[in-house]
């Protein structure tokens, strides 16, 4: 293949070495760089190599160059006209994105790219290709995900609404001497829930599972204000062990008068010995039942969100009893945490 060739005056590389300085187009950079490098004698492969770009590019912008000189190098996108994916483009893609075809008239219930680019043009009239589109995602920040199944509160939106605040108030208007916490249980397998992770090309990390499943509980009360936990286990998720921590709730928070409990419409924070209890406490714990289905105003659900992620999700435990070891250790740094140092307990 025949070498390009470049002569400059010493002046005109002098220009084009300040326009390097100073231009802030990264790729008007490049090109300048290009030039000069060839202008120095170097061979259209090491320029290829130096920038990290293919050299049929180095040679496409010498041509150029060659042909027209320095406005050769000025980027010609510039006169294509107006941008198609401008505001109102992102504006509106985000609209679609937002909903699901469905809402939009679309048999098919999940996006894809190209259902989008048909979407967006009877929308807005404007055709982009699907490598476009996806720049545009991009610009959302939109993310190829999996939805989370969630259950409908069966309560209109006034109550669940006037039901929550209720809550609210309750925590917000607290007297000194009473305190309120947030409960409910998680489930912990020995066989290892699988989650996303880090890995080379090539390469699919394995989990080695114990193949016979084993389960424990946890029963859990974190308190909003102090972030502290009190938690109890057992091999079964009944009343026993609601009332187990309910006892230790009682031993934890002895100095209160009176504790309030939030806890989920789950059937064991009904259970008859569980109301023979509370009865005998005299109203010493008062429980509050959030609105059915509505998980996310449960604000412990966020810990055992955490407590999988750092410990149960791909783990390597052989015993249920070596992985509740590092559940227990877990939250008792998250419940220490503000006190003791933010380092995560040591792999056993």
């Amino acid at each position: 293949m025949q070498p390009i060739i470049l002569r400059l005056p010493y002046r005109a590389k002098g220009r084009l070495k300040e326009k390097v300085r100073k231009t802030p187009d990264a790729g008007l950079r490049d090109r300048y760089r290009i030039v000069l490098g060839l202008a120095q004698g170097r061979s259209a492969q090491t320029v290829a190599e130096g920038l990290e770009i293919h050299p049929s590019t180095v040679r496409r912008v010498a041509k150029r160059f060659l042909d027209l000189g320095e406005e050769g190098l000025r980027d010609r996108r510039e006169d294509n006209g107006k941008r198609k994916v401008d505001a109102t483009f992102v504006a509106e893609l985000e609209v679609l994105v937002r909903g699901g075809p469905p809402d939009f008239g679309e048999r098919r219930p999940t996006w894809t790219r190209e259902l989008l680019v048909q979407k967006m043009a009877e929308r807005t009239g404007v055709k982009v290709s699907v490598r476009t589109l996806a720049r545009a995602l991009e610009l959302l920040e939109a993310r190829w995900g999996r939805p989370r199944p969630v259950v409908g509160c069966p309560l209109s939106e006034k109550t669940r609404g006037r039901r929550l605040r209720q809550l609210r108030r309750l925590i917000r208007t607290l007297p000194p001497d009473e305190v309120c916490l947030y409960e409910d249980e998680v489930d912990i397998h020995l066989n290892p829930k699988i989650g996303p992770d880090w890995m080379l090309p090539g390469q699919q990390k394995e989990v080695v599972t114990p193949g016979r499943n084993v389960k424990r509980y946890v029963a859990g009360a974190l308190n909003p204000k102090t972030g502290r936990v009190v938690q109890v286990s057992g091999e079964r998720k009944t009343g026993e062990l609601f009332l187990a921590l309910l006892r230790k709730l009682l031993r934890c928070y002895g100095r209160y008068k009176r504790i309030h409990l939030i806890v989920d419409n789950y059937c064991i924070h009904q259970s008859k010995p569980v109301r023979e209890f509370l009865r005998l406490l005299r109203g010493r714990i008062v429980l509050h039942f959030l609105p059915p289905y509505c998980p996310n105003e449960n604000k412990i659900e966020r810990l055992w969100r955490d407590l999988h992620a750092a410990v149960t999700r791909n783990h390597q435990c052989r015993t249920i009893e070596e992985l509740m070891e590092k559940v227990f250790a877990y939250l008792e740094w998250r419940t220490n945490r503000r006190r003791a140092a933010c380092v995560l307990p040591k792999a056993a």
